[in-house]
């Protein structure tokens, strides 16, 4: 999936999210609840893998090469998203055991 299909959805629910607060008359909390699962949303995308995960990223190295491409393309700090892409194009051309 496409990071700019999730964040259009996102937009929209934000957008969905206000309108309701405004109807129920509590903006404050919405907005509040809004910025927190952006800050979050932001976070995860952002943050590094674990050291185990490039330990997982070797082995998957030399095998195919839209994998190996995406791989080089992240390195040299590989996010949460670019490990997700990673290993769905990996499991992709996995033969099935």
């Amino acid at each position: 999936m496409n990071i700019y299909i999730i964040l259009s959805v996102a937009a929209v629910l934000s957008l969905a999210f206000h309108f309701i607060g405004v109807y129920a008359g509590a903006t404050k909390v919405v907005w509040l609840m809004l910025v927190l699962m952006w800050a979050g949303a932001i976070n995860i995308y952002m943050s590094e893998i674990k050291p185990s995960g490039y330990e997982e990223i070797e082995k998957m190295k030399g095998q195919f090469s839209d994998t190996d491409a995406l791989i080089q393309e992240a390195m040299p700090e590989i996010s949460i998203y670019e490990m997700l892409s990673i290993k769905k194009s990996y499991q992709i051309h996995k033969p099935k055991k």
